[in-house]
């Protein structure tokens, strides 16, 4: 249903924290000319933290609205209550999104059982398609392969973002779950190795920063291609770690805003990008040929 490059959207804000619609517009205009295979619209890369519901299901709106078809939109609906998911999921349905990407729910760290139960009850309550993700760093549970083969028998659970920095785990799903769900790697820096292990695609906050690299990256990945894939990896690794020099989505923001995209405004508790980064960020953008 999806593959390739997908970016994990930043959500533009004006210097005093407000949504700026203007700024959404050129990012999907961006990303559409530079052949970005899908869009995650209020990831955790879209400071979904930070926005309340009205905010949260706007720019999903507004996501579809702009892309009108031309792109699939992936609504991030995720939530560490069930019923917040479930009402976040509801809104992304509406809204005409493609599919929802579901966090493991975070602080609460519930058991395995738990986190079947949640993602059945979203999977039940809401027929779009949706997408897992799983990311430890972030949300202090790990969503094991053995929970994600139980939930791959659920039909509209199309797909996990497996996000714990292994591409050993990446093979395992795929090993488990391969037939039944698609695996994306939600690690840049693993992503050439995970596609070319069978993942089907990476979703990414490189992406926003290099949409055409990563578009290449992943096409050659996809088609089997090692060493062309390889030789445009190579050249975006800086970027990947620049990317998480500070906590994302800091560095990312940073850089967008660089190239004139996006204003420079993120929330609280976030802080724009420290100064002595600033130059390890810019020359990760040029080694990318991002600027």
């Amino acid at each position: 249903m999806f593959h390739g490059s997908i970016v994990a959207l930043v959500t533009p804000m004006h210097e005093d924290g407000r949504l700026d619609f203007d700024a959404l517009a050129r990012l999907v205009e961006f990303h559409i000319e530079s052949e970005t295979n899908a869009i995650v619209a209020v990831g955790t890369t879209g400071e979904s933290a930070t926005l309340d519901e009205h905010e949260h299901c706007e720019v999903i709106r507004r996501v579809v609205e702009l892309a009108h078809g031309r792109v699939p939109v992936i609504a991030g609906t995720g939530a560490n209550s069930t019923a917040e998911a479930i009402t976040l999921t509801r809104c992304a349905m509406k809204a005409g999104a493609d599919a929802a990407l579901l966090v493991t729910p975070y602080y609460n760290k519930p058991t395995q059982e738990g986190l079947y139960r949640h993602h059945r009850a979203i999977a039940e309550a809401c027929a779009i398609p949706q997408i897992l993700y799983n990311v430890p760093g972030r949300t202090a549970v790990d969503m094991k392969p053995a929970t994600v083969a139980r939930l791959a028998d659920i039909p509209n659970i199309v797909g996990i973002k497996e996000a714990s920095g292994s591409v050993d785990r990446i093979r395992e799903l795929i090993d488990l779950v391969g037939g039944r769900m698609d695996v994306f790697s939600g690690d840049d820096d693993l992503a050439c190795a995970a596609m070319l292990a069978g993942a089907r695609g990476v979703i990414s906050v490189t992406a926003n920063v290099a949409p055409l690299q990563m578009f290449h990256m992943a096409e050659a990945a996809l088609a089997g291609d090692a060493e062309r894939a390889h030789a445009i990896d190579a050249r975006l690794q800086p970027l990947h770690k620049a990317m998480f020099l500070e906590s994302n989505p800091i560095p990312v923001k940073f850089a967008v805003s660089r190239m004139n995209l996006i204003p420079e405004g993120i929330r609280l508790p976030l802080t724009p990008l420290s100064p002595i980064h600033h130059d390890a960020v810019r020359d990760a953008m040029l080694a990318a040929g991002a600027i």
